[in-house]
């Protein structure tokens, strides 16, 4: 799933996409894949309600048809079909009810806002639009249903920006504690690692807690005999990247929450770790690979102005958003950025045309960073929603410098947000997710 590191503004939308497009692109043809066409149509029938919404036998087959190429892409060994519809089942279950929160919270993507998203998506993929939908199509999933997936993806990046991400708060005194016992040791690692999670339901018994530890290390026990980890992962993991064989990519150590570092602290590559526990589940992890150490590395900064139109008690978001692309219609069409910054702009750059100076990594909010780093220099990107309000970004420079020590706080400090931020999503996800009205309706015949 590289292509979430570049366009994280349509964010876990992506991983959808990731299974529809890698596999019809990899896989060959097979009965699988072919299924559909070849068999007589059923009536669809309801799966699973999800509070007042509900999942369907078709929406789940077309997801399950995508994990098994995934899977199949991947070089991993499938699990019983049962239990991969369970799997598949779960984590739809749990984005409806992630997606119901948003809209509960006031939280839409238009349709223009979409067809932006998706261009920016089939232009990562090498792709014209239409060239993606037709892969999409090819793969048996409709185009409807694959942009309804993409816009409830968007949402819910937005409602955790909104109700986790904007609320990480990093004290002065934790970034004292961060370079003391843990910024040099771990400066500059990273790590290749995957993981399985047995998720906590809150308020559990202590029965309930002593059956999920038994049931995980009975896994653990499993992968350090060398049973594959990706399969148990598609198997047991109630991560959202299970079906992804639990793979998380290279990460920088000094990020990852407590207790993921912890468990591999002394782990060799290749080694599983035992089993550890957070808040919100029971975690096994392996360690695939570590690279780097040795030294601070260097960072790039960009030099980047802005122009913001603020949402308020008076100004609507549906008002910004048409002020906004107003302002974004005539840089458009060649009128000046510094110019149009000094009148509509409601930041204190403002009177500086906009002009944010040289920026690090982490120094503005994750949407805001995201865009920004996806755009070239001299670009101007589209109108991009924070929680201040809707920017407009253009990049004038970028650099590479070393790490002062005030620059190591900085990176410290952006270490330890995305610690807390990770933690912090795992736990709301876990939330959300158990205080939703949940029936299924799998076996009902």
């Amino acid at each position: 799933m590289k292509m979430l590191n570049r366009f994280k503004t349509a964010l876990a939308a992506l991983a959808l996409l990731g299974l529809v497009i890698g596999a019809a692109q990899a896989a060959p043809a097979t009965p699988t894949t072919n299924h559909r066409s070849s068999q007589p149509q059923t009536l669809d029938r309801i799966v699973a309600v999800v509070n007042d919404g509900v999942i369907t036998q078709n929406q789940l087959n077309a997801r399950v048809r995508s994990a098994t190429m995934q899977l199949y892409r991947q070089k991993v060994q499938l699990p019983p079909a049962d239990i991969l519809r369970q799997q598949v089942l779960d984590q739809m279950v749990t984005e409806r009810a992630q997606v119901q929160a948003a809209k509960e919270a006031g939280i839409q993507v238009d349709d223009a806002e979409l067809e932006q998203a998706l261009i920016r998506v089939a232009a990562n993929q090498k792709m014209t639009p239409q060239q993606m939908r037709q892969t999409v199509e090819k793969d048996g999933v409709t185009w409807p249903e694959f942009r309804e997936e993409i816009r409830n993806q968007m949402m819910i990046a937005r409602v955790r920006e909104r109700e986790v991400d904007a609320k990480i708060n990093v004290s002065p005194g934790e970034v004292d504690n961060f370079l003391a016992n843990q910024g040099a040791a771990g400066a500059g690692e990273e790590v290749h690692i995957a993981h399985i999670v047995i998720r906590i339901p809150e308020g559990a018994s202590p029965e309930t807690l002593n059956k999920l530890r038994m049931k995980a290390v009975s896994i653990d026990e499993q992968a350090r005999a060398g049973r594959d980890f990706a399969q148990l992962a598609a198997t047991y993991s109630e991560s959202n990247d299970a079906l992804q064989g639990g793979d998380l990519g290279f990460r920088p150590v000094d990020s990852l929450p407590q207790v993921m570092s912890s468990a591999i602290a002394n782990l060799k590559p290749g080694q599983v770790s035992d089993v550890v526990r957070s808040p919100s589940g029971f975690h096994i992890v392996k360690l695939i690979a570590r690279k780097g150490g040795s030294a601070l590395p260097q960072v790039q900064q960009t030099h980047a102005r802005h122009i913001l139109i603020k949402v308020t008690e008076v100004t609507s978001e549906a008002e910004a958003r048409q002020k906004i692309g107003q302002v974004h219609s005539r840089l458009k069409s060649g009128e000046d950025f510094a110019a149009l910054a000094k009148l509509y702009s409601q930041d204190g750059s403002a009177q500086k045309g906009g002009d944010l100076g040289w920026l690090y990594p982490g120094d503005t909010v994750p949407a805001f960073d995201q865009a920004m780093n996806a755009l070239k220099v001299g670009e101007i990107s589209n109108p991009v929603q924070t929680q201040f309000g809707f920017h407009i970004i253009q990049v004038l420079e970028r650099r590479t410098t070393d790490v002062s020590q005030e620059r190591q706080r900085q990176r410290a400090t952006m270490a330890l947000r995305q610690r807390k931020m990770e933690e912090a999503n795992q736990e709301w996800v876990r939330q959300v997710r158990d205080r939703a009205y949940v029936e299924i309706r799998l076996d009902d015949q």
